[in-house]
Formats: C-alpha cells, structure tokens, sequence
C-alpha cells in the first residue's frame, strides 16, 4: 500500500480549547473520531485504515479528542460540560468549512458521531464502529466501568479486562486526571432519536465485541442501517485489517 503523508493542525474549539486534527489523503472529506483512551494516529493509523481510504481519494480528517493525543488536556471540571465533544466535533466541522462529507467513529468516537447525528448534523454516509445500542442509550453502564478503572490504577489483576484496559491506557500515554472528567460529559441518546437517523449507516463490530451491547440492534434501527461482523473483540478489532476493509467497502461503494 502506498505511503501517504499526514499533516497534524491544531484549532480552538467553540470555548477556546485547543484541539489537534490530523489529516491523510485528498479528495472526499471523511472525519473519523477514535474512541475513549486512544487517539488518531492509534485508532486510525497505526494499522492502515486511513491510507486504504487515501488510497481509494478519500481525504481522511481524524481529530484528537479533548483530553486525548495531541490535544489539550485541562484539568478544570469546567471544561467538560456534557455533550462538550459533540460541540467540538461540530467546531472542527465548521473550521474546515465541510458541507458534503462522510463521518464515522469507533466506540466513544461513534457514540460522539450519533450525538452529532441527534443534534442535526448532515453527513451523507455514517460509520459507526465497536458501538452497541446499550452504549448509546444508557452511557452511565459502559462510564462506570471507565470510572472504576481509572480510580484505582495499579490494582488490577493482571489479565483482567481492567489490567488490559490500564495497559493501554499506559500505551497512549493518557492522562487519568483529564479522562477521568470526559465521564462526566456523556449523554444518552433515546432510541428514536437514533432510529431518526436517515444517513446510510453502517454498524461494524467485532465478533467477540459486546462492551457496549450488541452492534446489530443499532443497525437493526436505523431505516437504512446494515451490520457488519469483523474478527475480534473491543480492543483487537481495531487492529484488524477487516475493520478498514469494511469501512472501504461502505464509503466507496
């Protein structure tokens, strides 16, 4: 596959906060939004799936949430009020001035892309990725866990679901303090604000993959909605080639 380049920006978002955006690739604007822990370049990058949609023209626009990557990370409770990386998402959009593009996101990244979805954004085509219906209309079960895990690092029993989600945290270099604070910005989204959803949407998981409910019961109610099944679970199906080879198929179809 060929070597495409990446440009990282940086840009204040709607209250001043200093948010990082990473691009790859030229032509059809698609925004991909990573999930909780991570960031663009491991989510994204890192296993090929933005240079497979560089490669069939698509312009691949993959912000680093608040407290997450290169952006900013405060430490200030009031700069995360809720639904505060819905607001960022749209601040991106409008800075890049994007009318016709896709928009996809993995676990929070997805959740993030269906608060967008209810408060009136207008992709052409969505993409939501390791996200259940469980993770969309009840935030707090999935929060709970996250809330756990980053209030007692260094507890776990090694091989746990938390010792490996604390692993990762450490791989990221994340920023418990920050992290901890997006918790409290989590909204629900009621089922038929969901089912409202008229964007051609594609729901992808992991075969083992239920942290955040079943997959195809999103896809099951959107009225143009399809489920697609890749190997893994929550945290290795990201790093499966299935999982860009699927988003590829569905963007350019």
């Amino acid at each position: 596959m060929a070597d495409f380049p990446t440009e990282t920006h940086l840009f204040p978002s709607f209250d001043g906060v200093e948010l990082a955006w990473t691009e790859m690739g030229e032509g059809r604007p698609v925004v991909l939004i990573h999930g909780y822990f991570s960031n663009a370049e491991v989510n994204w990058i890192k296993y090929g799936h933005a240079a497979k949609l560089a490669a069939k023209g698509f312009r691949v626009i993959m912000p680093d949430l608040r407290a997450h990557g290169q952006s900013a990370k405060p430490h200030d409770p009031a700069a995360y009020p809720p639904d505060v990386l819905m607001r960022d998402g749209f601040a991106l959009i409008a800075h890049l001035g994007l009318t016709d593009y896709d928009l996809g996101g993995y676990s929070l990244g997805a959740r993030t892309v269906v608060r967008m979805l209810a408060n009136g954004a207008a992709p052409k085509r969505v993409v939501l990725a390791g996200m259940g219906l469980d993770g969309l209309v009840a935030t707090k079960g999935r929060g709970g866990y996250f809330h756990r895990v980053l209030t007692n690092l260094g507890t776990f029993q090694r091989g746990t679901s938390e010792w490996l989600t604390e692993a990762f945290l450490k791989t990221t270099k994340g920023d418990p303090e920050a992290l901890l604070l997006i918790l409290q910005t989590f909204v629900d989204t009621p089922r038929e604000a969901i089912a409202a959803i008229s964007q051609p949407t594609v729901a992808i998981a992991g075969v083992e993959d239920y942290d955040n409910g079943a997959a195809h019961e999103v896809a099951d109610l959107l009225p143009h909605g399809h489920f697609v099944e890749v190997p893994g679970n929550h945290m290795s199906a990201v790093t499966r080639p299935e999982l860009g080879d699927a988003i590829v198929a569905f963007l350019a179809a």
